[in-house]
Parts: C-alpha cells; sequence; structure tokens
C-alpha cells in the first residue's frame, strides 16, 4: 500500500471510531435512572466545519457535540487536514523544517459527566504527516471526586487494565513506557498535582512497520470505547450531594487549567487554523476556583 492508501484507511477509521463512540454515549444516556428526573436521554449534533479561505482546501471536520442528562457535555471530534506550518511552529514538529506542508487526521474525545462519580474522561488517537509520518494519542481518566482519585481505586484498575491490554498485544514495554508519559504530560506543574490518575499516552509513534503501528492505534481507541462507557454506566445512578457537586466543580477547574495552558493538543489545533470551537469544547460546561 501506498502512504495515500495509509492515509485513507487511518482517516476512515478514525471516522468508525467516532460513530462507535457516539452510538455507545447515547446508550448509556438511554440507561439512566430516575436519578435524573424528566431529563431527556442525549443525542449528538453533528456539525461539519471547512478550513482554509475561499478557494482553498485544506480539510476540515466534523463536530459531534452531545450535552444529555448522564453527559453534561461530550465532544467526539473528527478532522482531516493539510497544509503548511508557520515558520515558528515547524521548527518544533518532526520533518517540518524540510519541508513545511502537513496531513493530520484523528478523533478526539472528551466527556464531563453530571454526576460527580462518574469519571471525566480523554481520549484522541491521530496519525500525522510531514517528511514523516507517525501515530499519537492515548487515553487517560479524570475523576472529579476526590474519593475516586487515587491508584487503588476499581475504576483506575479497570481503566489501566483495559489499557494495558492493549499495549500488551504489541509489546510488553509499551503499557510502562506510556503509562510514565501520560503521568509526566498531564501534570499541572503550577499546582504539582497530576490532571487525573492518568492511563496511557504516546507520540511519535513509528516503529518502521506502518500496519502494527496502526493495529495498535485502532487497539487503543477499542480499549477506550469498551472501558469508559462502562465505568459511567456503573457510576451514573449514584446519589449526590451538594458538597459531591462542589468538588466536581473545582476539580474541573483544574481540568481547564491543564488544557489553556499545557495541553499540546489545543496549542496545535490553534496554530494549524483549526475549528476554535472544536478544540476549545474540551473545557468543561461549569467549573468553580474557589
Amino acid at each position: 500500500m501506498t502512504l495515500e492508501d495509509n492515509k485513507q484507511e487511518a482517516k476512515a477509521w478514525f471516522e468508525t471510531l467516532r460513530d462507535d463512540l457516539c452510538a455507545a454515549f447515547e446508550r448509556v444516556e438511554d440507561k439512566a435512572g430516575d436519578l435524573y428526573g424528566d431529563m431527556p436521554a442525549g443525542r449528538f449534533e453533528r456539525t461539519p466545519w471547512q478550513r482554509g479561505k475561499a478557494g482553498q482546501d485544506e480539510g476540515g471536520g466534523v463536530m459531534s457535540m452531545l450535552h444529555g442528562r448522564v453527559f453534561e457535555k461530550a465532544g467526539i471530534h473528527t478532522s482531516t487536514v493539510q497544509g503548511e506550518f508557520s515558520e515558528e511552529f515547524r521548527k518544533q514538529i518532526p520533518g517540518a523544517e524540510e519541508d513545511p506542508r502537513f496531513w493530520a487526521s484523528g478523533v478526539s474525545l472528551i466527556a464531563h459527566t453530571r454526576n460527580p462519580h462518574a469519571p471525566a474522561a480523554h481520549m484522541n488517537t491521530r496519525m500525522i504527516v510531514t517528511t514523516k509520518n507517525w501515530f499519537g494519542g492515548g487515553g487517560d481518566l479524570n475523576p472529579m471526586h476526590p474519593a475516586y482519585r487515587n491508584d487503588t481505586h476499581e475504576d483506575t484498575i479497570a481503566f489501566h487494565a483495559a489499557m494495558k491490554v492493549a499495549c500488551d498485544a504489541h509489546d510488553a514495554d509499551y503499557f510502562p513506557k506510556y503509562k510514565k508519559w501520560c503521568d509526566e504530560y498531564f501534570h499541572l506543574p503550577h499546582r504539582n498535582e497530576p490532571r487525573g490518575v492518568g492511563g496511557i499516552f504516546y507520540d511519535r509513534h513509528n516503529t518502521g512497520d506502518w500496519d502494527a503501528d496502526f493495529s495498535f492505534t485502532r487497539d487503543v481507541g477499542t480499549a477506550f470505547l469498551y472501558i469508559y462507557p462502562a465505568l459511567v454506566a456503573k457510576r451514573m445512578n449514584q446519589s449526590w450531594t451538594d458538597d459531591d457537586r462542589e468538588a466536581q466543580l473545582i476539580q474541573r477547574g483544574r481540568y481547564a487549567e491543564y488544557n489553556l495552558l499545557y495541553d499540546r493538543g489545543t496549542t496545535f489545533g490553534l496554530k494549524t487554523g483549526g475549528n476554535v470551537d472544536s478544540i476549545l469544547s474540551s473545557l468543561p460546561p461549569e467549573a468553580k476556583w474557589p
């Protein structure tokens, strides 16, 4: 297969994963109990967008947003874009100094649950092409309730186990390596605390075997699809108190701080002319700073 074939195969997979994730979230919405009263089950609204000035085809994507009863806010977005990196930005990207042209495709997910007992989460998988090409992505769990924010909690253990299975199917070194990378990446230096309880994070992943690297990336996405909706469904009908909600909103503030100050995906999207609404949809719908 040619590189162009690989690009189209990756793009199609990201869109398929998007569809599967949207369907899984909507099934969770359908199963919500009496705790949510008369609130209707949420459904995703899809909004296509295009990148580039009039007459230029620089790709685009589709925003898929849900404002539901279980998921207070969830976004599952796909994009496939191409163009040239700015002179400043190309120095930071492998292969871009030789040739500033790029192609990028991926799926990105953020989920903020209404119930403080149900964890928030983030996931993305992507393929980038310059004069080089690679995959990146991962998934991490972000409990908002302090009782859940530790390595020994059963939800943390289950999430890490799912990520480990995906990694171990390819290389026994992947999980410890990418778990450590996740812990270091999703960290708030100004508060000296983690954003969540981790998961895996990888970038610039190219072993020289495109099929193997793509298979690994698919397995990461599938593992997230399997575990995260199940964890939400497990917690969504637990009752909560005003104090629980207060703790959730304060922790959401930490999440917002990280995404605005440190997240490389946010920077990449904004500096490459991505859809601003899609990029900043990662921010929680409501947050507090004490």
